[in-house]
């Protein structure tokens, strides 16, 4: 994609954007016994095995690389809803379904660590791509512009990486608003000068 192609315009990379996904909070099976974990970020457990708890999805992966957990798939990383969301995509060519923020950060990740936790793992995975696809595309097309003249754009329920991607192009846009704009005032500014011929045409018909 363009945005892609032309890093000057987009603020964060790729991995920067999957780096702040890894925040997001998840639940984690733990199959040991430790204390709660203080970090600076905050306080995490204790953990017990078999309950789940909540941590950041660095931490979660931390764990399971040290097979200390298993790391429960959030709801939404299921055949049936990610088959409801594609086809709302396929048929609101105009909108975007809700799906969280770093949707697209967070599956990946989960595929690259956490894969035997998955249930339909392969399924699910061509699911995403598939929604990930029509949204891009959906982007790409502008379809999000409704109104360039008020610089109005519609970017409801767009997720990280979308909103990365798009910037691109917004920039470019307003860069060609503004100068049109420009060219129009300009425009207008030199119609309205009088010119020599205008002022003595009034000097010479002054009412008597």
């Amino acid at each position: 994609m363009a945005g892609q192609s032309d890093p000057q315009l987009s603020l964060f990379s790729a991995g920067e954007v999957e780096f702040l996904a890894e925040d997001e909070m998840t639940n984690i099976i733990p199959n040991v016994r430790m204390d709660a974990l203080n970090m600076i970020c905050g306080d995490f457990g204790p953990f017990r095995p078999q309950i789940p708890v909540k941590v950041p999805l660095w931490l979660a992966i931390a764990l399971k690389k040290r097979g200390k957990c298993r790391i429960q798939p959030p709801d939404w990383m299921c055949v049936e809803r990610l088959t409801q969301v594609l086809d709302s995509e396929r048929e609101a060519p105009r909108e975007f379904e809700p799906l969280p923020f770093h949707y697209v950060e967070i599956s990946r990740l989960l595929f690259d660590y956490a894969r035997d936790d998955i249930p339909d793992i392969y399924l699910v995975r061509s699911l995403i791509e598939d929604i990930r696809d029509v949204r891009f595309h959906k982007v790409e097309t502008g379809l999000v512009l409704i109104n360039s003249r008020n610089h109005g754009m519609k970017l409801k329920n767009l997720s990280a990486m979308e909103v990365n991607l798009v910037r691109p192009f917004m920039v470019r846009a307003f860069q060609a608003f503004d100068k049109h704009d420009s060219g129009d005032q300009q425009a207008l500014d030199g119609n309205s000068q009088p010119t020599s011929i205008d002022r003595g045409k009034r000097r010479t018909l002054r009412p008597r």
